[in-house]
């Protein structure tokens, strides 16, 4: 795999992602080998063609590219409770310990090679020294025998240390480039909007995270347990793919459900 890591960091202000709180899709049930995991993975997943490039979306919220065996995932918001508890506001200190545990079910799924983290995986600069001992050793057993490529994002703009893997402002492989705020380019896999789909259905709304995408470019949503979510109809994906012509991936119980942007609906 031939990789290019722009070590710019990025330092954008803000967190479009917190407009509100959507839970994910059930973790997926872990498996015990390779075969069995691609057999079990293609009841989770739906292709996705970016820049004439094949990805596997998982309903979980991960990316797999398996021409390169990459597993890309975005915005894990590590150490968001403890972040809040050191503001006064007390949430269940265990939201890194979950995002993990989902993590390493995807990584047994899926057996990759490389681990892209697109940015904000930790809640703010201090996460990372406040991670608690077994989630460092998670951590560390998830980077055994792969590469791990941290991605810097606007809550976590400089290196940390003791975390392990590489860290850059940019990747690019192929013609797909990673990188946490989405510009709108062609081959680009971001993260930061946190993309929530809104849809109407049986007489009530359901509202789910998704991965907004095109042929061109694609916005990842946030899979940190704490993370929030902003409407696909929001004026910030307008931004990336111009127009309503790109469609959101919601993340299922059992699998990923595709629909038109334009048939989304507001808050």
């Amino acid at each position: 795999m031939r990789t290019a890591i722009n070590s710019a960091h990025s330092r954008a202000s803000g967190n479009p992602g917190e407009a509100s709180t959507v839970a994910p899709g059930s973790p997926p049930e872990p498996v015990l080998g390779q075969r069995e995991a691609q057999t079990r993975a293609r009841g989770r997943a739906d292709e996705v063609v970016v820049a004439d490039v094949a990805l596997t979306a998982d309903a979980a919220g991960a990316l797999y590219w398996p021409q390169e065996g990459l597993l890309i995932v975005a915005d894990l918001h590590l150490e968001k409770g403890s972040s809040f508890a050191q503001r006064g506001v007390l949430l269940p200190p265990y939201d890194t310990a979950a995002t993990l545990a989902r993590l390493a079910q995807l990584v047994a799924r899926y057996v990759p090679r490389c681990v892209i983290a697109l940015g904000d995986s930790f809640h703010d600069g201090g996460g990372p020294a406040r991670l608690g001992d077994a989630d460092r050793e998670q951590l560390r057993l998830l980077q055994k025998q792969r590469d791990w490529i941290w991605i810097t994002g606007n809550h976590d703009p400089e290196p940390a240390a003791n975390i392990g893997g590489t860290f850059g402002g940019a990747l690019a492989i192929g013609a797909l480039t990673f990188r946490h705020i989405p510009s709108g380019e062609t081959g680009e896999v971001a993260g930061h909007l946190h993309p929530v789909a809104r849809i109407a259905h049986r007489g009530r709304a359901v509202s789910r995270r998704c991965f907004a995408a095109s042929d061109r470019c694609l916005v990842m949503p946030a899979f940190g347990a704490y993370a929030g979510g902003l409407n696909v109809r929001d004026a910030a994906f307008a931004d990336v793919f111009g127009t309503l012509a790109f469609t959101a991936h919601m993340l299922g119980d059992a699998r990923v459900h595709a629909f038109a942007a334009r048939h989304c609906i507001s808050d």
